[in-house]
């Protein structure tokens, strides 16, 4: 494991780092780092009073946005149309809910006040993006990540009401698809992500298919105001 220092941005070779450890400690959380790091299929994940730890795990769980599987209850829940959902409207609301929202089994928060502000300046400047989804006028679930060629990679949501998450999903997954992107990163292997059609495959797959993935234009901006 290497220690990152602030004067450089770099980060050790992802093809040879551990599978299930960070392979970087260390640095800072600045937008041009957290480009770089993502762009070579590393991410920061890290408890409060810790070090920023870097990973790149091995396998890595992806969604290839064409095998998205929708359950039959939810697929009742999509056509009620109960949730009106939106994108880019409310990032700074959906990452902090993300941040506070108990969660089964979970105690504590990986998202700390600095990677908050990290994730809100990479939306500011268009890299970082979300879903909102409301019912009857309130914010009830969402989700963000971050955008880069034909990558998504996703890092969080939330729900107060049942499936409110789900919908997020399924909504960004359909406007990926539309926009050609390549994958969906979902870092760790969840059964809640398997059901909905996502993947392990070996990292060094992953590390592949971004690379060709980042020759692709990176969406920039407001995507609540893009075409799909």
């Amino acid at each position: 494991m290497v220690w990152l220092d602030t004067d450089e941005i770099w980060f050790p070779d992802p093809y040879s780092a551990p599978a299930d450890y960070p392979l970087a400690v260390g640095g800072d959380l600045s937008v041009e780092r957290l480009i770089f790091a993502y762009s070579l299929g590393i991410f920061p994940w890290y408890s409060e009073g810790e070090p920023i730890l870097w990973w790149s795990l091995d396998p890595r769980m992806v969604l290839f946005p064409e095998n998205l599987k929708i359950s039959r209850s939810l697929k009742k829940v999509l056509k009620n149309k109960n949730f009106r959902v939106s994108f880019d409207t409310e990032f700074e609301s959906v990452i902090r809910n993300c941040a506070t929202v108990k969660r089964k089994g979970q105690t504590g928060t990986w998202l700390t006040p600095e990677m908050i502000d990290a994730y809100i300046k990479l939306h500011e400047m268009g890299y970082a993006h979300s879903v909102e989804v409301y019912l009857n006028g309130k914010l009830v679930g969402g989700l963000y990540g971050v955008s880069l060629g034909g990558v998504f990679f996703g890092e969080s949501m939330f729900h107060l009401v049942p499936d409110a998450s789900k919908v997020a999903f399924v909504h960004l997954v359909k406007r990926l698809e539309k926009w050609g992107f390549d994958m969906i990163d979902c870092q760790q292997s969840t059964p809640h992500m398997a059901r909905f059609g996502a993947v392990e495959i070996p990292r060094r797959e992953f590390l592949d298919i971004l690379k060709k993935s980042l020759k692709k234009k990176t969406l920039k901006g407001n995507w609540g105001k893009m075409k799909v």
